[in-house]
């Protein structure tokens, strides 16, 4: 923790995996925390870190709002250049709003041949409630390869809504049957329980990776 990162998966992976936490949540929320287990279980080396604004709850400065998306982008690249792996692939991504700020660098570190691609957990397509307000305008023609897993009831985009966002050829999207916005579904409900669902979001990772780390 004193690092800013935490890591999860063997360290000589093929393939690492940085991951930005959500807007209210921490790296080691939960979900997060799960969701790195379940991937790393796939032979991925996970690596999750923190923007200042939640790190800086932990030193008690108190609960500071987080930024707008865009004034994230310089950490997250900072991130990146802190951490990218001296062999390996690495593809960045994460949870909600740090998969968003992800997406919003994804390019131009994909040009660079820095980056194999963008996994997104739970995309925050619009906010809860407003679904007029898209946050997709930069999907539209995104050139990195990206996999957005989404449950099919997230309230941040369900099944319902995305289809007809004009996403860029190179996303993929898995759907994950009544998954919440930490892709949870209802059991009762889907018959699928959320270490199934997390299972199946880190195999589908791991699919998607063989293809596009070469």
């Amino acid at each position: 923790m004193a690092t800013g990162f935490l890591s999860d998966g063997p360290e000589d992976a093929a393939v690492t995996l940085l991951l930005a936490h959500g807007a209210g949540a921490p790296m080691d929320s939960a979900s997060m925390s799960a969701a790195a287990k379940a991937l790393a279980a796939e032979g991925f080396r996970v690596v999750r870190f923190e923007f200042a604004y939640m790190a800086a709850r932990r030193s008690g400065e108190g609960r500071r709002p987080p930024p707008k998306a865009e004034k994230l982008m310089g950490e997250y690249l900072a991130a990146v250049d802190q951490f990218a792996p001296r062999g390996g692939h690495l593809v960045i991504g994460g949870k909600s709003m740090g998969g968003r700020v992800a997406s919003m660098v994804a390019d131009e570190l994909f040009a660079a041949g820095r980056i194999a691609g963008l996994i997104c957990l739970g995309y925050p397509f619009h906010p809860p409630g407003k679904p007029a307000q898209l946050r997709t305008a930069h999907l539209e023609a995104l050139q990195a390869p990206a996999l957005i897993v989404q449950g099919t009831r997230d309230e941040f985009g369900n099944r319902d809504e995305v289809p007809g966002y004009g996403l860029s050829p190179a996303i993929e999207l898995l759907w994950l049957e009544d998954g919440d916005h930490d892709l949870k579904p209802r059991k009762a409900i889907s018959g699928f329980s959320a270490a199934h669902h997390l299972q199946s979001m880190a195999r589908a990772v791991s699919a998607w990776a063989a293809r596009v780390a070469k």
